[in-house]
């Protein structure tokens, strides 16, 4: 009879039936081939006559199965934050010793070892407990190699969906630890001992993930007695370190928005006449917004506060004070003296204060405390000045207005005739006695002169009235242009150093910076 190779059995190649020289050669070449087929199949008949796949496979009932347990990582495929899972590729590595699946090699042709499907054999009821898969159970049923003394080796892969716990709070700069806990479904400590392989999971082929850096994969045996009962059941778990790699956060979600939050400090530096001042903050105020609405896509959702969505609302935070105090500042800058009056605290902060600590002055003058000092104590006596003007000089104003009047409107035949009117100077004046002739100035003039010169002099209190207005307008408006462009500086100041200790603030606070 003759045996063909197992590649061959229920069919003959063509060129074997059409050559049979080539059949006898073939035979020739591999005859250990057919010969340990033989044994094989005659091992595997013999070893499955008997076997119950349903046994607990040990010699005393009261003896725990032993179960070394191992993982092999290859690759981590996602972490989804918003929905808290973790993909991973990953191999177990089962290795156990069945008492049922034993021979002797020299009876079997010095077989050492078979392959077994894992339906046909016992095999222990290992799931991962956080499992989030659809299928719960994500490995591949491979077979089981088997060794002749019992000792079974059990390496399904799989692509595991846990559940992981994700901690947002340091985002981008955080590190994430996603437990995998495997334990048996039905079998307690009593029954099914686990334990492990090596204190870490292997990462001898793990693959590079563009997101992620691995830190380790350590693990740890767990026991736990429930108060319901007596026995403990004991489980494996892995955890998964990962450390974002922050590099691709850093150059699209910081570096963007402290060059945003710079412009918008720039826009101090803008003179208020340009026209551009606040549209410019308006702008940035928009664009910041766009790029916020643009970032919330990858930030991962959730109520907690990251730390990167609180350094992105003190920038928010900043860029709309920047517009506020813009608007100030060109209140400030347009207002004129007709419509405000500028404030003491006001005059007193933004005129000598502030612009002293800020080492700003006006063209040809020089703010120092000695000069502060001095304008507060000339303001002191101008007010003083005019608070103690006299009655005579109230009468003498009057005085001044009725000199205006010529002489010419008093009747000459009026009762008071017995009373002289004199005419000095244009100015009219009623005595008791006629002056001598010497005194009758008014005969130098020629007749309306005192009217016409009453008229000049008139027109001149009132342009000089009108320049001193036009001065102290001026003045004041200039008082509140300086007190806008004081602001200016003042805002440009703080909130340069704003963003920049917010930036740094972030920064050091978090656990480490840049991952590449």
């Amino acid at each position: 009879m003759l045996i063909y190779p197992l590649s061959w059995r229920g069919q003959q190649p063509r060129a074997i039936k059409s050559n049979p020289y080539l059949f006898f050669l073939t035979l020739w070449l591999c005859p250990f081939g057919a010969e340990s087929g033989a044994h094989e199949r005659r091992l595997l008949n013999d070893l499955m006559a008997n076997y119950n796949k349903l046994e607990r496979p040990v010699i005393n009932e009261s003896d725990a199965v032993v179960l070394t347990f191992g993982l092999t990582l290859q690759q981590i495929i996602d972490v989804d934050e918003k929905n808290q899972l973790l993909t991973a590729n990953v191999w177990l590595n089962l290795e156990w010793t069945d008492v049922n699946l034993r021979w002797n090699e020299s009876e079997y042709g010095q077989v050492a070892d078979i392959r077994m499907p894992p339906s046909s054999i016992w095999k222990p009821d290992i799931l991962m407990y956080n499992s989030a898969s659809e299928a719960f159970d994500g490995t591949y049923p491979t077979n089981v190699v088997v060794l002749s003394n019992g000792g079974c080796t059990y390496i399904p892969p799989g692509i595991f969906k846990s559940t992981c716990k994700i901690d947002i709070t340091w985002f981008p700069f955080d590190d994430q630890n996603c437990d995998m806990k495997f334990g048996s479904w039905t079998y307690n400590g009593f029954k099914l001992d686990f334990q492990l392989k090596d204190d870490e999971g292997d990462l001898g082929t793990y693959v590079l993930n563009g997101e992620w850096d691995l830190l380790g994969v350590p693990a740890k045996r767990n026991e736990v007695i429930y108060e319901c009962c007596p026995e403990p059941y004991l489980d494996i778990t892995f955890i998964i370190k990962i450390r974002r790699r922050t590099l691709y956060y850093f150059f699209n979600l910081i570096v963007p928005c402290v060059l945003i939050a710079s412009m918008a400090v720039l826009g101090f530096t803008l003179p208020p006449d340009s026209g551009e001042k606040l549209s410019l903050g308006v702008t940035i105020l928009l664009s910041l917004t766009i790029f916020l609405n643009t970032v919330s896509a990858i930030i991962p959702i959730t109520s907690d506060s990251p730390l990167i969505g609180t350094y992105f609302n003190c920038i928010m935070f900043m860029v709309a004070s920047s517009v506020v105090t813009t608007i100030m500042i060109l209140n400030y800058h347009h207002r004129l003296a007709d419509t405000h009056e500028m404030p003491d605290w006001v005059r007193v902060l933004f005129l000598q204060w502030i612009p002293w600590f800020l080492r700003m002055s006006r063209p040809g003058e020089k703010i120092t405390r000695k000069t502060i000092m001095m304008q507060n104590k000339m303001k002191e006596l101008d007010l003083k000045e005019k608070s103690s003007k006299s009655l005579l000089a109230n009468v003498l104003d009057m005085d001044d207005d009725f000199s205006t009047l010529p002489h010419s409107h008093v009747h000459p035949h009026h009762p008071s005739h017995a009373h002289p009117q004199q005419n000095n100077g244009g100015f009219i004046r009623v005595s008791g006695s006629l002056p001598p002739p010497a005194e009758d100035v008014s005969s130098s003039f020629p007749p309306g002169a005192h009217r016409e010169l009453s008229l000049i002099l008139k027109e001149i209190k009132i342009i000089t009235d009108k320049i001193r207005d036009d001065e102290e307008s001026a003045a004041i408006e200039n008082d509140w242009k300086f007190a806008a462009m004081v602001l200016d500086r003042l805002c440009l100041i703080v909130f340069t150093l704003f963003t920049i200790v917010a930036t740094v603030a972030v920064l050091a606070a978090a656990p480490h910076v840049i991952v590449t």
